[in-house]
């Protein structure tokens, strides 16, 4: 007998996942709560890594949790918190919708996301291979994703896994949302001192500057026509001005002149 989440003898049994739910329910609102969380959602699916961001309206990001990362913060947190989050497909996936769902990386990332200085830089090194993540609405308007991360040798999240993890999306934006609803309100008083994270150059038009930053984002010439309506010689010709107006000749030392 099988499920719409595959064969049952592959699932864990109902008793333990209302075991563990129960576990965390009864943690919301203490440190022990993302224990407890994710020792939940690896009876659903393995992964090697949980951590999490929150972001504002207005253009910065803060840690949501990141305290049992499995590389270097200065690679998973520090150099995303000072700026490299604006390219980062998740953080594009909520300013456009916010509601609690479930993401996924390899579904939103752009055509040449891994050819990127971005996923070069910051993504490799974080030996990251695959990622999910929970969407969290917390209050003053704060939005935050909470991620589950398959890293080194670990095989990619399966369809069966995504459709598994997608299922217990609902109970886990909500327990998610409700014990972390409050952070935002910490972060009010160093709010100011944060600075705002955008693409911006006083030589670059409004068009060139969106240019600028599908290409850091990992679109490609077709996908840059395709997404903003024009054909692929005439975004070349743009590029070709932008890179003239900037000194530059890559995408290399255009991520360094916007991201260093």
């Amino acid at each position: 007998m099988s499920s719409a989440l595959g064969p049952l003898a592959s699932l864990p049994t109902f008793k333990a996942w209302n075991t563990l739910v129960a576990e965390a329910i009864d943690c919301l609102g203490s440190r022990g709560f993302p224990d407890a969380l994710g020792a939940s959602l690896r009876l659903l699916s393995p992964f090697q890594m949980m951590n999490g961001f929150i972001y504002s309206s207005d253009g910065r990001a803060f840690d949501l949790y990141n305290d049992k990362i499995v590389a270097e913060r200065t690679l998973i947190v520090d150099r995303y918190l000072a700026g490299a989050f604006v390219l980062d497909p998740f953080y594009d996936a909520i300013r456009t919708d916010s509601s609690e769902r479930m993401i996924v990386m390899r579904e939103l990332a752009p055509d040449d996301f891994s050819r990127t200085e971005y996923f070069r830089l910051h993504y490799a090194t974080t030996a990251i291979v695959d990622e999910i993540g929970f969407v969290l609405r917390l209050n003053h308007g704060y939005t935050a994703v909470l991620s589950l991360s398959r890293t080194g040798r670990a095989a990619p999240f399966s369809e069966e896994d995504l459709q598994c993890l997608r299922s217990a999306a609902p109970l886990v934006c909500t327990l998610g949302s409700r014990h972390w609803r409050d952070a935002p309100a910490l972060l009010l008083e160093i709010r100011n001192a944060t600075p705002v994270s955008r693409i911006e150059h006083p030589r670059l038009t409004r068009r060139e500057l969106e240019i600028v930053t599908l290409i850091l984002k990992g679109h490609s010439n077709l996908s840059l026509a395709a997404v903003l309506g024009l054909s692929p010689n005439t975004v070349k010709v743009h590029r070709r001005q932008i890179y003239s107006k900037l000194n530059i000749s890559s995408q290399g030392e255009l991520f360094r002149l916007f991201l260093a």
